[in-house]
């Protein structure tokens, strides 16, 4: 038996040790017998010693809330949340879907033909498997967000991810109101689950309580749901589940963790007392997640799931650009920034995004201080001007304004009626043509636009890159998205028995605490 830090006595051989913590179906005890203090899961071996100390079987199915298992259909309280312009693409959803974990479609910003395509195809490949799509809130284009309600609404997708809400809006409770039933004994079903992601309390509040009544009324007058949808929607929340978003990619507040996840969960546990619903509606933790450490603290602090998103981007099922990948996977932990919004830019709203590597951040600053400081294109000082359009633009503002009527006329022709007569409004919808195709050149690798790629990403990208440094994931073309999945999660189990033992009193050696990734047979145990 191998000796461990435990009442003085100095461990050698930390490899057996790893191996007997790492066999996690199992319980692991911390003994003393004739040879000294060692480690074992024999329990044969265990009786005939002295136990120290022991810890329970923990196999990561065991992590998290045993209901998010049941609602969702999944083997893991594990959930990837959805990258946009379909990086979180269809290809990534079926992949993640058929190792039994949840995954959202990056809906948000495809055009309702792309979004269509996608959902038939991962109903084809993957039929009745559960998965999610997003519903990204869309205050400068309303048309898109009832667009992709209707869309969800036609291939009966079960589950959303709701983002970026600031407020509920109509679409969203259409969603929800649509799917409730009542089953024989007079309770309410959900047969569309909402996935709320929030960053502050007073959203997460909006969504653990029912909808409007005023909104649900509107909605029955105009023939949306019925009279007795809008009746059970008036006694169940308005979301299953409420993702914390802490310090992430794209739409973020940056908020830490460890006082973000503890505050929902107090709103949640505040409004459960008050309203007594039957179900609890579960927290999940999301943002700054990219390593087991990270995961083994979101679950301590009572996460009913975990939720990943930076990270994936760089795995082989992203819809981003080999050279895209390979800027994620050089990324540190400080290597992200604050950077105008493409989609709230009026609004003064920022995305977190990569800064190694493009000058995106600096020249979307730049647009914004222009919008600022101008009333209109015409009115930009002559130098100025004429510098976006080499140095940003690449074109004439005249031609980027003729694109702007050419997309919008496809995806949302009122928001070139509201810019006819309104010469600031068409400065904005021009600054946004490159805040929106910046994403579109990374996803597809344009050359000749490297410096500006606006790549969504959370400080999570730079600390998985640190944890699989010099391990076979070190590689973008060996990150998998369901190998990510189920290495984070049988290490986030690994750092918790390592942590129980820890709470015990018993020493690891150094060689022996940290879970690193090689790659899977069957057994992700």
């Amino acid at each position: 038996m191998t000796p461990v830090y435990a009442a003085g006595v100095v461990a050698r051989e930390p490899k057996h040790i790893y191996r007997e913590l790492l066999r996690l179906d199992r319980p692991c005890f911390v003994v003393r017998d004739e040879f000294g203090v060692g480690v074992t899961v024999d329990p044969e071996l265990a009786r005939r010693a002295r136990v120290l100390a022991s810890v329970p079987a923990l196999p990561p199915e065991s992590l998290g809330d045993r209901d998010f298992l049941a609602a969702h259909g999944v083997r893991q309280a594990y959930a990837t949340g959805a990258m946009a312009n379909g990086i979180a693409s269809a290809s990534m959803v079926i992949a993640l879907s058929r190792a039994g974990y949840l995954a959202s479609f990056g809906s948000g910003g495809l055009l309702p033909d792309k979004v269509d395509q996608s959902l038939a195809r991962i109903r084809l490949e993957t039929p009745g498997t559960p998965f999610g799509c997003n519903l990204i809130h869309s205050p400068s284009e309303p048309a898109m967000e009832r667009a992709a309600v209707q869309l969800f609404l036609r291939h009966q997708v079960r589950c959303v991810e709701a983002s970026a809400f600031m407020d509920l809006t109509p679409q969203i409770v259409h969603y929800r109101a649509a799917g409730l039933v009542r089953d024989g004994s007079g309770a309410v079903q959900a047969g569309h689950r909402v996935i709320a992601k929030v960053s502050r309390a007073e959203v997460a509040e909006r969504f653990l309580r029912p909808a409007p009544p005023a909104m649900l009324q509107a909605l029955v007058r105009d023939g949306s749901i019925t009279a007795e949808q809008a009746e059970l929607a008036a006694r169940v929340p308005m979301a299953d589940d409420i993702t914390a978003e802490a310090d992430s990619g794209g739409h973020t507040d940056r908020r830490p963790l460890l006082v973000l996840l503890p505050e929902i969960i107090a709103v949640r546990d505040r409004i459960q007392r008050e309203l007594g619903y039957p179900r609890q509606v579960r927290v999940g933790a999301a943002g700054g997640i990219g390593t087991p450490v990270a995961a083994a603290a979101a679950f301590t602090l009572g996460a009913a799931y975990v939720v990943t998103g930076s990270i994936n981007q760089s795995c082989v099922e992203a819809d981003q650009s080999p050279q895209a990948k390979e800027l994620l996977a050089a990324a540190g932990t400080a290597d992200c920034a604050m950077a105008p919004s493409a989609d709230m830019f009026e609004l003064g709203a920022d995305v977190q995004v990569l800064q190694r590597g493009t000058m995106f951040v600096g020249r979307a600053k730049r647009l914004y201080e222009a919008y600022r400081a101008n009333d209109s294109i015409e009115s930009i000082p002559d130098s100025e001007r004429a510098e976006l359009e080499t140095r940003v633009f690449q074109q004439p503002l005249s031609d980027v304004w003729q694109d702007c009527v050419r997309f919008f006329t496809e995806r949302d022709p009122e928001q070139i009626r509201r810019a006819e007569n309104n010469p600031k409004r068409r400065m904005a919808l021009a600054f946004r043509w490159y805040l929106g195709q910046s994403s579109g050149w990374s996803i597809q690798g344009t050359p000749g636009r490297s410096a500006d790629y606006q790549i969504w990403c959370g400080p999570a990208m730079g600390a998985f890159n640190q944890w699989v440094t010099a391990t076979y994931m070190a590689a973008p073309a060996n990150r998998t998205v369901a190998d990510v999945a189920a290495h984070l999660m049988r290490g986030a189990a690994y750092t918790s028995r390592v942590n129980q033992l820890r709470l015990a009193g018993v020493r690891l050696p150094t060689g022996c605490t940290t879970y690193l990734p090689t790659p899977l047979s069957g057994d992700t145990t």
